[in-house]
């Protein structure tokens, strides 16, 4: 778990100014386990705009401080970026969405899979969704 204290060090670490509401975003990120929303976020800090969340989320994402899922669900989901630089494509990880219960599951140890593409290309970013039952919905 990340002291407190440490909060305002992880921020500058990624050149982001800690502001209080920033500092408050980034100690409800890390509580979680799995992927997070925006919707997530807003219902666990009622005292913050929806508008000031996503101003965090979007400069975070920018700053490799978090990274954005696209799950099919129609809402963007997040998970913290446990890495001090910016992911290398061998370095993220497979995501496991639930048809049934609607969650995204971060699969930290199973890494995305090398693609080769052909030369020329520029790659920016890599998405690697996995779909099905999670393990207490198959029961």
């Amino acid at each position: 778990m990340i002291m407190s204290d440490n909060f305002s060090e992880i921020l500058e670490k990624h050149d982001i100014r800690p502001t209080a509401v920033r500092i408050l975003v980034l100690r409800s990120i890390v509580e979680h386990k799995d992927t997070f929303s925006l919707a997530d976020l807003e219902y666990e800090l009622e005292s913050v705009d929806r508008s000031s969340i996503f101003r965090s989320l979007t400069l975070f994402a920018e700053h490799h401080l978090v990274h954005e899922i696209e799950d099919g669900s129609g809402s963007t989901k997040y998970c913290y970026c446990h890495n001090d630089h910016v992911c290398s494509a061998e370095e993220l990880h497979c995501h496991f969405y639930c048809e049934n219960c609607h969650k995204t599951f971060c699969l930290e140890n199973t890494h995305i899979p090398i693609v080769r593409y052909p030369e020329g290309f520029e790659l920016k970013s890599v998405e690697y969704l996995l779909k099905g039952l999670c393990p207490d919905c198959h029961k």
